[in-house]
């Protein structure tokens, strides 16, 4: 797997905070060109951290998956790795977290995790 940085992280923490999006509002979230924003997302779909969806075949809409979300997680060991690909397939990556909630969280989403200092 051979992400270019720091766009392909970029995208993908876009997706995960804004949610599914389109390459206009991609390039916008990432101050990157839309013409770089389109030549990723399929790579990005091929590697299976992005997918696209929506009503029409050539919407354009894309959303992160579970896999992007392990990605991120595991951003900081990117260039530590000699297989990123690997590291992110491991038998970790279906409960990243020691304390079980990995798993959980991923299925869940970022936005969704609660804050213990709101009640």
């Amino acid at each position: 797997m051979r992400l270019r940085q720091p766009t392909d992280f970029l995208i993908l923490e876009a997706l995960q905070a804004q949610g599914r999006n389109v390459a206009t509002n991609l390039a916008h979230h990432t101050d990157k060109s839309r013409k770089n924003i389109n030549s990723r997302l399929p790579v990005l779909a091929d590697y299976g951290l992005v997918e696209k969806i929506g009503p029409a075949q050539r919407s354009g809409l894309y959303e992160i998956t579970k896999k992007g979300r392990i990605a991120l997680m595991y951003q900081d060991k990117y260039d530590e790795v000699e297989d990123f690909g690997a590291l992110i397939e491991g038998p970790h990556a279906s409960d990243p977290q020691p304390d079980g909630q990995g798993q959980a969280a991923l299925v869940r989403g970022a936005d969704d995790e609660e804050d213990e200092d709101d009640d």
